[in-house]
């Protein structure tokens, strides 16, 4: 090891590391004041960086990254864990154990070494005497050191293995409330459930589908869009993880037989995360789906979220018309909601009174009153509106159009002088027309009131480390029109590679593709006469609207996505 890695090792203390997280964002300046007063008052407690990756205010992998960053060191990757142990019986087990760290290699006379706290004096010293050769000191990370420590010298347990290992569960578990009560309190099943939020949170899912069949219980994630499944315990443990999660969100454990909803509010590696729990009754015990919402990773900002520079400019200009209807729509998980956000945040200005309904409130709006509708007490989207309206607003948020009492209390606000924001669930803007008058929505209500209608869709970012150029076939550049898109200029796609980045995804987060519908004469005519969507998006279009598919092309062509994601979210050829 250099003289000046050993230096820097040696002179990094914990304010440091601290300040450093803290720049690096990975890290509250709130939070990290708070830890230093609780270790001023114990001498004896941790060091900094295992009691923040303890107490979850920064991940092991960030820990990392930021130590790696501070001291010039490589950051150990999975693929650079050895298959088959280096200098075996060199150092024991417990003691690579205790000390978090792994031989990676051996280069020549230098042993590669992976530790999670590499300015462990101590550790690199006894290491360096037990195998009499030079140190080459990379960071690993702690939980891919116990992995890999588990799997070449341990019983082969994962993480979660060794949690299950202290389960006993009984047999009759499911037929006892209060049984299953104290297993679902005890700390094994306490510290598997937080295991499966902490992995979910670090392989940045939106969604965790924990779901019991006959001979296997499921634990997968939606990330980006796509679920992949992940390590599950056994089905016997399906009550108690169960149960833990309904405790968590205050539902209640003996209820089987109904769908329950609940919400938890968790601090995960340093975010606070509002997470809305929904369970349903099926053959084989209750499938639970926990939504994860990140109060402070979500972007209010329409061009962060994808919107084109021209998009966003009409959009802003459709938010400046005090009265009237702008509708979003698409399917389920297609960012409708956040846009309506986005929007509500650009017209949150101290001379505007605003208020939602929404069912459920997914992200809390400081300055914005936001009513939670409760169908279970008599208070429904319908209901609420008819009470807000004599709430003096400017502007009215309507989390969605479920049926023609909504639709009409709508309007009738967007004509007595409020701008009205809501969703409905269509295929494309064009449509959203055509279903609001098969609803039963006057055809002269509809075309004096709404403004436009943005379509959308979310499509997988190319991870920007590992995407690959690629000139595609020309017979596939003329079917799908592609160089008429790009001006005449030649065709240039990118497809996914996948790297340690992106978790070998090829994709790293999510984009809107998107298709505003503006409300002319010519449109308004075609509604007035109940045209079909076919002839109102012919309109629409002849007036230079760019269609979802068009516009994910055109990213595809900027390197954002590849087309691959374009055709599979538009379903178009």
């Amino acid at each position: 090891m250099s003289v000046a890695v050993a230096s820097r090792m040696e002179h990094l203390d914990d304010s440091s590391l601290g300040q450093a997280l803290v720049r690096a964002g990975r890290l509250s300046e709130a939070d990290l004041l708070r830890v230093e007063r609780m270790r001023a008052g114990q001498p004896e407690a941790a060091g900094l960086s295992a009691l923040l990756v303890k107490l979850g205010l920064v991940s092991e992998r960030n820990m990392a990254a930021s130590l790696a960053e501070l001291l010039q060191l490589p950051l150990a990757q999975v693929a650079d864990y050895p298959q088959v142990a280096v200098l075996d019986g060199s150092l024991s087990y417990r003691f690579m154990k205790e000390a978090q760290l792994i031989p990676l290699r051996l280069d020549d006379e230098t042993l590669v070494l992976a530790m999670a706290c590499p300015q462990d004096t101590f550790a690199r010293e006894a290491v360096a005497l037990a195998v009499d050769k030079s140190l080459s000191v990379v960071v690993g990370v702690g939980s891919d050191i116990d992995a890999a420590l588990e799997r070449l010298h341990g019983e082969g347990q994962s993480q979660m293995g060794g949690i299950l290992s202290e389960v006993a569960p009984s047999e009759d578990v499911e037929e006892s409330v209060e049984l299953l009560m104290d297993m679902a309190s005890g700390a094994p099943v306490i510290r598997l459930v937080n295991l499966i939020i902490q992995r979910a949170v670090e392989a940045r899912a939106s969604d965790i589908h924990i779901e019991p069949f006959e001979n296997s219980l499921k634990v997968r994630f939606r990330i980006d869009g796509v679920l992949k499944e992940g390590e599950a315990p056994p089905v016997k443990m399906s009550p108690a993880v169960i149960s833990r999660i309904k405790i968590m969100a205050r539902l209640n454990i003996a209820e089987r037989r109904l769908p329950q909803d609940g919400r938890i509010e968790l601090r995960v590696q340093g975010q606070d995360l509002d997470v809305r729990v929904s369970t349903v009754p099926t053959m084989h015990g209750e499938s639970v789906v926990l939504r994860l919402l990140n109060r402070e990773s979500v972007s209010l900002d329409f061009i962060e979220l994808g919107f084109s520079e021209d998009i966003r400019q009409d959009l802003e200009q459709l938010l400046k018309i005090p009265n009237g209807m702008i509708l979003v729509t698409g399917p389920t998980g297609s960012g409708k909601t956040t846009t309506l956000y986005t929007a509500m945040h650009r017209l949150n200005t101290p001379d505007r009174k605003l208020i939602t309904v929404e069912d459920p409130v997914e992200y809390q709006l400081e300055g914005i009153n936001q009513i939670q509708v409760k169908s279970a007490i008599g208070l429904s989207f319908a209901n609420a509106l008819r009470s807000i309206v004599r709430q003096d607003p400017d502007v009215i948020m309507v989390g969605e159009m479920r049926d023609l009492e909504t639709a009409r209390i709508c309007i009738q606000s967007a004509l007595t002088g409020h701008l009205v924001l809501s969703t409905l669930h269509t295929n494309d803007a064009a449509s959203s027309v055509t279903r609001l008058l098969e609803m039963g929505v006057e055809d002269y209500l509809l075309t004096s009131t709404l403004h436009a209608v943005v379509g959308q869709r979310l499509v997988r970012l190319l991870c920007n480390h590992c995407k690959e150029a690629y000139e595609p076939l020309e017979e596939v550049t003329r079917e799908l029109r592609l160089k008429e898109m790009n001006a005449g200029q030649p065709v240039r796609l990118y497809r996914a590679r996948g790297c340690d980045h992106c978790q070998n995804t090829g994709f790293h987060g999510r984009l809107v593709i998107h298709e505003l519908l503006m409300m002319n004469d010519e449109v308004r005519r075609l509604a007035l006469q109940h045209a079909d969507s076919g002839r109102i998006l012919q309109a629409a279009r002849a007036a230079g609207m760019r269609t979802l598919y068009e516009d994910g092309c055109l990213k595809a062509l900027a390197g954002l996505t590849n087309l691959e994601e374009v055709i599979r979210v538009t379903q178009e050829s």
